[in-house]
């Protein structure tokens, strides 16, 4: 019987991130000053990022070493562990085989720690000594909150206010590793506040908590901004995974027919599907699925066009697929994929035909959470379930074909700390919700007046 778990030795942790934008057939558009409309220089990024982050946000180079400090954190809990789903597999009666890494063994329970051990580092490095960031489910905020009580940084997180509600628990976890966690929209900061001047109840997004974030982290010569997806660097960081992955496969004499990864702002997709874009640009022929929620569809329904990363307009306008920057998503309960843009460099491999979206309803992306839970035992996350619904929906159609795949996805967290969702499913308390035509042209309006694409 084949192996379940295939291993790496501490001795194989790459030692280096792989940096997809210099394998691009085709160049990225590049980001725009809100205020020239030209590409920001670096030195327009030094209020809100370090620039040793910024370096790397702009770094044309293929490979960038991974600092000894970052490796000896990593080393915690990575290489994480490849696992063939054989029960899942059973479960499904179709002809594929089913691996996944999990990514669910770090600290925090997910994938996000890739990029906040590194960005913690590299703050800590030039002299910064707090930050604020934002966090949508909770799993960013817990995994900065890690990585900063590590380094020994003050850290500040405004919460999607929906979340909080919702995962008081990841709020506890950030709380226990040291960080303050807010609600978002909050009454201190002058975003949080036009907000809730407009809707007192307001549920708050993404875009929102960046606002309030970015506004404090620029006010402090001491205090910088950390972002856990959409921009370059933070895809960068994530490359560990699929370069793991690939390790692991080559081990078994294995290789992936199909790619899968959920979407929110990218960075999990990512971290596995990067590495091997690399090889379908070469000559691999691969199928790469990023899989979105309906309620948020945001490369499926989206157009291809410059905006801003925040509500409040104080990014640089970066070229993506987008449901307009005031967009305010349902409040469903994969609170990691509620936003409304989708990281420029996951947005080009899409317009470049090197990677297709998919979306999928909550309730089917519940069904197969619990699908897995009952054959492969693990719960997990909910925007981890809609990675398993595609999954599913690949491994139906390669029985109706009557073909023989195999499918490699990114379980990109657990949900043990997720369970009210669960419950909610279980109770038979959510219903299915897709975004109705009239809201994104509502949400688009806020983008008629930005630069457009060539």
């Amino acid at each position: 019987m084949a192996d379940k778990k295939i291993f790496l030795g501490e001795e194989f942790l790459p030692t280096q991130w792989y940096n997809l934008n210099a394998d691009f057939p085709n160049p990225m558009p590049p980001p725009l000053h809100p205020g020239t409309g030209k590409p920001p220089t670096p030195e327009d990024f030094a209020p809100i990022f370090p620039m040793n982050l910024v370096e790397q946000e702009m770094t044309p180079d293929r490979w960038v070493d991974i600092p000894e400090e970052v490796l000896g954190v990593y080393k915690i809990w990575r290489p994480t562990p490849l696992y063939r789903a054989d029960r899942l597999e059973k479960a499904l009666d179709a002809p594929v085989k089913i691996y996944f890494k999990n990514e669910g063994v770090s600290p925090p329970g997910s994938h996000k720690p890739n990029t906040a051990v590194a960005q913690a580092y590299y703050n800590k490095a030039f002299g910064v000594k707090r930050i604020m960031t934002e966090t949508g489910a909770g799993q960013w905020g817990s995994a900065l909150a890690f990585a900063c009580q590590i380094f020994e940084i003050e850290l500040k997180v405004f919460m999607v206010r929906v979340s909080f509600d919702q995962k008081p628990y990841r709020r506890i976890m950030m709380e226990t590793w040291g960080a303050e966690c807010f609600p978002s929209p909050t009454n201190t900061t002058e975003a949080g506040r036009k907000i809730l001047e407009m809707n007192p109840d307001s549920p708050g997004s993404l875009g929102i908590a960046i606002s309030e974030a970015v506004e404090l982290a620029v006010k402090r010569e001491d205090t910088r901004y950390a972002l856990g997806s959409v921009l370059n660097h933070v895809m960068l960081h994530q490359s560990v995974i699929g370069l793991e992955t690939k390790r692991q496969l080559e081990a078994i004499g294995d290789y992936p027919d199909v790619i899968i990864g959920c979407a929110g702002g990218g960075s999990n997709f990512a971290g596995l599907a990067f590495p091997f874009i690399a090889d379908k640009i070469a000559g691999k022929e691969i199928q790469i699925i990023a899989a979105e929620p309906t309620s948020c569809p945001t490369l499926t329904r989206g157009p291809y066009a410059y905006d801003f990363g925040d509500t409040n307009q104080t990014t640089p306008l970066l070229p993506m697929y987008t449901l307009g920057h005031d967009f305010i998503p349902a409040p469903i309960h994969a609170g990691g994929l509620r936003y409304h843009g989708m990281a420029p460099m996951v947005s080009h491999c899409v317009r470049e035909k090197l990677v297709e979206a998919r979306p999928y309803d909550q309730m089917e992306t519940f069904e197969a959470g619990i699908t897995f839970a009952r054959s492969e035992g693990f719960i997990s996350a909910p925007e981890t379930c809609h990675a398993i619904a595609s999954v599913i929906e690949v491994a139906k159609q390669a029985k109706e074909e009557g073909k023989e795949k195999t499918i490699l996805f990114n379980w990109s967290g657990h949900g043990l700390v997720d369970m009210a969702s669960y419950d909610a499913y279980l109770s038979n308390k959510l219903q299915p919700y897709s975004l109705p035509d009239e809201e994104i042209a509502r949400a688009l309006k806020a983008i008629e007046g930005l630069p457009k694409i060539a």
